[in-house]
């Protein structure tokens, strides 16, 4: 079974520095018909202009990744790290038992464009940590490149959630498949382009929660970037 989230169907706004779609419900954004799926809490696609940036500001007990799809972010955090965030980078940070963080678009002239995905944890209670690795273009052309994981397989990030984050770049035509274990689900978001998941034809900013499904087929209909979560 798969069901579409429409990118037109999702909450946010422009608020002139940040325009945001959300996913699931969230900040001022309520809806009891899409409180996330399985273990994945949050995907909010961002827009974040020249010189702006969500100031330092707190969490805890959430695994946060942010992908960046355009543009760079800078990333500075309570436990002393630093970094900027380019595309194709993966970054996750452990939120645990309190964190602070911020990030900001530094560029005075490009704008970021970005996903920021929360999965729940296992457990509440976790030492907070940070870990940011690079997956080369070449990695995800045309093929599933794991990029989160529980146990930081095939040197992807490590989450504290029994939930696989898989990321591929399509052209049109070009298909990957996916097998989903018993008991298994997933979450498909379009990233960049357009494609068909068993035959569904989703575009940019589409969603679609999948169950009961033995396996997956995502095949580009335009030059695409896609997320795949497999989740308990």
């Amino acid at each position: 079974m798969i069901t579409v989230r429409r990118s037109s169907e999702r909450g946010g706004g422009d608020f002139g520095w940040l325009n945001t779609r959300h996913t699931f419900s969230f900040d001022t954004y309520h809806d009891p018909r899409f409180m996330g799926f399985r273990s994945l809490r949050v995907i909010n696609e961002d827009w974040v202009q020249a010189g702006h940036g969500f100031p330092m500001h707190p969490h805890r007990d959430m695994e946060i990744i942010t992908y960046l799809l355009e543009g760079a972010l800078e990333h500075k955090d309570s436990m002393g790290n630093g970094s900027i965030i380019r595309p194709g980078d993966g970054q996750r940070m452990s939120a645990g038992t309190g964190v602070r963080h911020s990030e900001a678009n530094s560029s005075p002239t490009d704008p970021a464009h970005l996903l920021q995905i929360w999965i729940l944890p296992d457990r509440s209670g976790h030492k907070p940590g940070y870990e940011q690795k690079s997956f080369p273009e070449a990695e995800k052309r045309g093929q599933l490149r794991l990029i989160a994981s529980p146990d930081g397989k095939d040197g992807s990030v490590t989450i504290h959630q029994d939930a696989r984050l898989y990321v591929s770049l399509l052209k049109p035509s070009e298909e990957v498949r996916h097998e989903l274990a018993d008991g298994r689900h997933a979450w498909v978001q379009v990233a960049k382009g357009a494609v068909e998941v068993n035959g569904q034809s989703l575009s940019q900013g589409d969603g679609a929660a999948v169950s009961e499904e033995k396996q997956l087929a995502i095949k580009g209909t335009d030059d695409a970037e896609v997320l795949l979560f497999d989740l308990a």
